[in-house]
């Protein structure tokens, strides 16, 4: 009986299996086919709502006009590289160095009387916007750069306090010091020993400022530049986004953008998983800087979190987030700029070394500057700023208008219009630097007898101006000079690609970040 009833069970249960096989495959059809379906059914949602915004939404902002056509169909790109060039050549064209991109809602000009109004004059109209706001907001949170009113006051006011104390600014120098005498130079001195070796100085500038910047914001060494050159989680994270987010920006509809972050496809998705692994490594450096403590730490983490809530460590992250942007990106974009440009007027790179000779003495016993040698450093100081107005990090800036305005030069703006002054497009016009603008001319920052001469900063804009201007310059250009004078006095760079040599070709993004690179070759001074 028990083999009998054991048989039969046997039997039984092969007699079922096709059929729970046939079960299992009709469940995983059946899975498969709800996860096609909601994928097409998605992609109709996107293009029905993206066919509404464009006929709908946006009817009041169609226009055929040619600057709109243009924008629309990307015809620009026949005749310009990039997108700043063919603005700064309408801006050129416009009477009033003004001109209006209806699609996109937007005013654009190069007209410093213009960037008086909307900077200082009426400066309480022309807030960052909560447009501004929903476009940045995923990465930069409630960060200074993306806010206003009592949070944009309370950050700025704690930040000029922190940034401009002798124990952080000491503590930066020390930092940037460091970060040249045990990683730069011997990186430069490896790729200089093996002739014919070509370096990414770009990428080396973009991974010195991340040290730098987050030993400064976060006490924290991510290690990046050392050799073999490693890949940086938080580095990469912190790339994607920038990019990502600038790209919503320059969409002209919004609501594409919108679908996609809703529906978590595509680049929003990449985006959101960008902005957690951000959010994951801040919140991480956040809660060890509580386990270790804040006393005896210059470190602006330990100086923000002892004078905000306690429990508010998203709030922490907005702004330390804010101030690696601010100081990674922006650094490296500078620093790139002014190379090229050295690259291709030696004469310019001489006369710095002869400075750096006068002012530090002959030879390469010290290669790092101290800060009292740095304030001697005119000429170096005015290559800086000339290289800025060509190349400015950011090279334009945006805010929307709050009530219905005039500019100062009598156009009219619309009450949520996007209003941008474009600093890249102001260091081309022979209206404001003269017929001279194309040149790479320091001595036009020098007086008669040698010594820095600042311009208006409505004029030049780089750091913005009024109430909103940079209150990191100051440290930027510290750390700008002190890498300049380490390379130019020790090393010769020439670029090593031949399209490099002619022009520069520009990613989108927050900053102004060279697409392919700044590839060169080394070799040390004798």
């Amino acid at each position: 009986m028990t083999q009998k009833f054991s048989h039969n069970t046997n039997s039984s249960l092969s007699s079922h299996l096709p059929h729970t096989s046939s079960l299992f495959l009709f469940v995983s059809s059946s899975t498969m086919l709800l996860i096609i379906s909601f994928t097409i059914v998605s992609f109709f949602f996107i293009i029905i709502f993206s066919l509404f915004h464009l006929l709908f939404l946006q009817k009041l902002r169609y226009c055929n006009c040619e600057i709109c056509h243009a924008y629309l169909t990307s015809s620009w790109k026949k005749d310009f590289i990039n997108l700043s060039d063919w603005y700064t050549h309408l801006l050129r064209r416009s009477p009033t160095s003004t001109i209006k991109v209806h699609v996109l809602n937007s005013v654009i000009t190069a007209n410093p009387s213009n960037v008086e109004h909307i900077l200082k004059t009426n400066f309480h109209n022309y807030p960052k916007g909560k447009q501004f706001s929903v476009i940045l907001g995923d990465l930069l949170g409630r960060g200074i750069f993306n806010s206003d009113g009592d949070t944009w006051r309370f950050q700025r006011k704690l930040a000029s306090l922190e940034l401009g104390s002798v124990s952080v600014r000491v503590f930066a120098h020390e930092i940037v010091k460091t970060e040249i005498e045990t990683r730069l130079l011997p990186i430069l001195t490896s790729f200089s020993d093996n002739p014919g070796s070509v370096l990414d100085l770009q990428d080396v500038f973009r991974r010195f400022s991340f040290d730098t910047i987050s030993k400064l914001s976060f006490g924290f060494d991510p290690d990046c530049l050392r050799l073999p050159f490693p890949i940086s989680e938080f580095a990469v994270a912190f790339d994607t986004a920038s990019l990502l987010s600038a790209k919503r920006a320059l969409a002209p509809f919004p609501l594409l953008w919108k679908t996609k972050r809703l529906l978590r496809i595509g680049s929003e998705k990449k985006l959101q998983e960008s902005i957690n692994v951000i959010n994951r490594l801040a919140g991480d450096l956040i809660k060890q800087r509580r386990l270790t403590g804040l006393m005896g730490k210059n470190d602006l983490i330990s100086r923000f979190m002892a004078v905000v809530a306690e429990d508010d460590d998203e709030y922490l992250r907005d702004i330390v987030v804010s101030f690696l942007l601010a100081g990674r990106d922006t650094v490296a974009a500078g620093l790139t700029g002014f190379f090229w440009l050295l690259t291709r007027h030696p004469e310019v790179e001489n006369r710095i070394r002869e400075e750096l000779d006068r002012v530090m003495g002959t030879g390469f016993d010290s290669v790092t500057a101290r800060c009292d040698e740095m304030r001697e450093m005119d000429y170096l100081h005015a290559s800086l700023y000339e290289s800025m107005r060509l190349f400015p990090p950011v090279q334009f800036d945006s805010k929307f208008a709050l009530n219905d305005d005039v500019l100062s030069d009598g156009t009219f703006v619309n009450s949520g219009t996007r209003v941008t002054y474009h600093a890249y497009a102001m260091g081309r016009m022979d209206r404001i630097w003269g017929p001279d603008y194309e040149e790479f001319k320091p001595e036009r920052w020098l007086d008669n007898e040698g010594k820095f001469r600042p311009e208006n900063p409505v004029k030049y804009p780089v750091f913005q101006a009024g109430a909103r201007v940079c209150i990191g310059k100051e440290m930027a250009i510290m750390e700008m000079k002190s890498i300049a004078v380490a390379i130019i006095r020790r090393f010769e760079t020439r670029v090593a690609s031949p399209e490099t040599t002619e022009t520069l070709r520009f990613a989108p993004g927050l900053t102004a970040t060279v697409n392919g690179g700044l590839p060169v070759m080394i070799q040390e001074r004798s």
